[in-house]
C-alpha cells in the first residue's frame, strides 16, 4: 500500500528524498558556512584596519569588474595597454554575467552585488555536492570533511567573491555526481552549463565523455553488443551529445565575432594567456628567489601527490579525469602565475585523500585541525585581497 501511494505521488516522494538528503548534508553545509563566514569576518576587520571596504574587495575588483560590465553592457569592451596588448571582455564566459543581469532585474541589487549573491549561493550548492560525493564514496564523515576542506583552502576567499569559480564548481560537482549515479542526461546538461561558466568546463566534458566511453567499452568487454549499451544505460548518448554544447557554443561564437575559428584563443593571447606545456611556469619558478621557488615547487609536488594518491585509492574515473584535467590545464597555462591556486580550486577531487584521512580521526582530533586550517585560510585570504595583485 505504501509503495502504491508513493507511486501515485512521485512529486511528494522526490520532495521527501530531497529533504532527507538536505538533512544529511546539513552538518557539512553548516561547517562550510561557518568557515566562510569566518573568512569574511577576518577580511572585514583587516580591510577596516587598512582603510578599505571589504564589500568592494569582494564585488568590484579585478575579474568582478569585467563580469559586471558584461552584465551591464554586453560584449565588445576592450582595453589597450601601453605595451600594445588588448584585453577584451570576450575572454569571460557568459553564464555568470547572465545570472547577474537576471538577478539584478528582479531584485534590488546591482550586477556586482548580484554576482556576489550568485557566488555565495553557488558555493553552498557546491559544498552540498562535495558532501554528497564524499558520502557516496567514503561515508558521511568524509563528505563533511571534504566540504570543510574546500571551504578552508588558502584561496577560498574567492568562493565568496563575485567570481565564477563557485558557480562553476557547483555545476561541475553536481554534474560529476550525476555521472556517478548514472543520470547521464542531467550530467550532460550540467556539463554544458559548466562550459558556459569557465574555460575549464572542458574538463567536465572530458569526464563525461571518457566515462561514457569506458562504460560502453565495459559492456562490450562483458560480452554485450555495442549497440545495446545505450539501452542498458538510458540517456548516455543524449548526455554525451549535450555535454560540449555550452563550451563549444561560446568558443564558436567568439570565433565568429573575431572572424576566425581561433578567435577565443586569440582573445586569450591578448591577455597573455595560453598553453605552452608549462614552459613559462617553469621559467617563472626558476626566476624566483631560491626559497620562494622551492616552496612553490613543493606546493606543486603536493597537489600532484594528492592526485596520484586519490587515483591509487580507487577514485572513480569521472573524478580522476576531471581533477587531472583541471590540474593539467592550470599547470600548463602561461601568464598570471599568481592566479594558479585559484585556477586549481575547482579541482576538489584532489582533497578526497585528505578528507578520507580526516574522517578516520575522532572529532576531538579532526575538528581542531580543520579549525586551525580555516583560521589560516581566513588570515591569508584577508592579506591576499588587501594586496595589490589579483587573485
Amino acid at each position: 500500500m505504501n509503495d502504491l501511494a508513493s507511486a501515485a505521488v512521485p512529486g511528494r516522494t522526490h520532495g521527501a528524498a530531497l529533504q532527507a538528503a538536505l538533512r544529511r548534508a546539513a552538518p557539512a553545509l553548516a561547517a562550510y558556512a561557518a568557515i566562510r563566514l569566518l573568512g569574511v569576518a577576518v577580511l572585514a576587520a583587516w580591510s577596516t584596519a587598512n582603510g578599505k571596504n571589504w564589500h568592494t574587495l569582494l564585488t568590484a575588483r579585478w575579474d568582478s569588474l569585467w563580469y559586471s560590465r558584461v552584465a551591464e553592457q554586453g560584449y565588445g569592451y576592450t582595453v589597450q595597454l601601453a605595451n600594445g596588448d588588448v584585453h577584451s571582455n570576450l575572454a569571460f564566459f557568459p553564464l555568470l554575467p547572465w545570472l547577474e543581469r537576471g538577478l539584478a532585474a528582479v531584485a534590488p541589487l546591482s550586477p556586482a552585488d548580484a554576482g556576489m549573491a550568485v557566488a555565495w549561493l553557488s558555493s553552498l550548492a557546491a559544498a552540498w555536492a562535495l558532501y554528497a560525493t564524499g558520502e557516496r564514496l567514503y561515508g558521511p564523515r568524509a563528505g563533511v570533511a571534504l566540504a570543510a576542506l574546500w571551504a578552508a583552502l588558502p584561496v577560498a576567499v574567492v568562493q565568496s567573491m563575485a567570481y565564477s569559480e563557485s558557480l562553476f564548481t557547483a555545476l561541475a560537482a553536481w554534474g560529476l555526481y550525476a555521472v556517478l549515479t548514472g543520470r547521464w542526461v542531467t550530467a550532460g546538461v550540467l556539463a554544458s552549463l559548466a562550459g558556459l561558466a569557465r574555460p575549464v568546463g572542458a574538463a567536465v566534458v572530458a569526464a563525461v565523455w571518457i566515462t561514457a566511453a569506458a562504460t560502453v567499452w565495459g559492456e562490450r568487454a562483458g560480452g554485450a553488443r555495442l549497440r545495446t549499451a545505450p539501452r542498458r544505460h538510458p540517456g548516455l548518448l543524449t548526455g554525451v551529445l549535450l555535454a560540449p554544447l555550452g563550451w563549444c557554443g561560446f568558443f564558436l561564437w567568439v570565433g565568429a565575432q573575431q572572424g576566425t575559428f581561433t578567435g577565443y584563443l586569440d582573445v586569450q593571447g591578448g591577455w597573455g594567456n595560453g598553453f605552452d606545456g608549462g614552459i613559462a611556469f617553469a621559467r617563472f619558478l626558476w626566476q624566483l628567489p631560491p626559497a620562494a621557488g622551492l616552496g612553490l615547487l613543493a606546493g606543486v609536488a603536493l597537489v600532484i601527490w594528492l592526485y596520484v594518491r586519490g587515483v591509487r585509492q580507487g577514485q572513480p574515473l569521472p573524478l580522476a579525469v576531471y581533477g587531472g584535467t583541471v590540474l593539467l590545464l592550470a599547470l600548463t597555462a602561461k601568464g598570471y602565475f599568481g592566479s594558479k591556486p585559484r585556477l586549481m580550486m575547482p579541482a576538489y577531487p584532489l582533497l578526497l585523500p585528505l578528507a578520507v584521512g580526516l574522517a578516520k580521526w575522532r572529532p576531538v582530533r579532526s575538528w581542531p585541525v580543520v579549525g586551525l586550517v580555516a583560521a589560516g585560510s581566513a588570515v591569508y585570504g584577508a592579506f591576499w585581497l588587501n594586496g595589490s595583485g589579483p587573485p
